[in-house]
């Protein structure tokens, strides 16, 4: 059974976090169906539990939270569109890197329908094109659940990375504006998106 998608609009980040955790507990319980929200976040810096970036004690220009995900320090606004799938992976029998790899896979898929080149590079997580990387991801996976997800940025405001060592890397970050002259909208982006990881799954 394909998981069903839900847009939730702009979201504060910490209400979509308790949401999700409670959703993926569910589905671990077999009270909840897997299911992908899409959604934008008001500004926001991200971290996994093992963070180690050396600048987090400075002061940013946004809320930070610490989370249950994997990965590095983040930031999430407006402009960038939020994939979060919660699948059993247990259920479908998929180990956490190929799950991994069809998220990626899914990334590259939906990027390549706007005439964007994406790809993976060995030993960074994310999605990169030939100017930097355009697709963030961190995912936990409890009692065989995955969920948290991905971030595809669109025309998010490039200022706030500034502030960090986006996903421990210290590399470039782009959008998919540097590359195109008109924009999907968010919701456009985030189906085509969603529709491209359930073909995968």
């Amino acid at each position: 059974m394909s998981p069903a998608f839900e847009w939730l609009a702009v979201q504060p980040y910490e209400i979509l976090l308790e949401k999700m955790q409670n959703h993926a507990a569910l589905l671990a319980a077999n009270k909840a169906d897997e299911v992908i929200w899409a959604c934008e976040h008001e500004p926001v810096y991200t971290t996994g539990k093992r963070a180690i970036d050396n600048r987090l004690d400075t002061a940013l220009p946004a809320p930070l939270f610490i989370t249950d995900r994997g990965g590095e320090t983040t930031f999430h606004g407006h402009g960038q569109v939020m994939l979060y799938p919660m699948i059993h992976l247990r259920r479908r029998g998929l180990m956490a890197r190929q799950y991994i790899e069809l998220l990626e896979e899914s990334a590259i898929q939906t990027l390549a329908q706007y005439d964007i080149t994406a790809e993976r590079r060995c030993g960074l997580p994310g999605v990169w094109t030939n100017q930097g990387k355009i697709v963030a991801m961190g995912i936990r996976i409890s009692q065989g659940v995955a969920y948290h997800g991905m971030a595809m940025n669109m025309a998010v405001d490039l200022a706030y990375f500034k502030a960090i060592n986006p996903c421990g890397l210290g590399l470039n970050t782009v959008n998919m504006q540097d590359y195109l002259d008109v924009l999907p909208a968010s919701q456009q982006l985030a189906q085509a998106w969603s529709d491209s990881l359930k073909d995968l799954l």
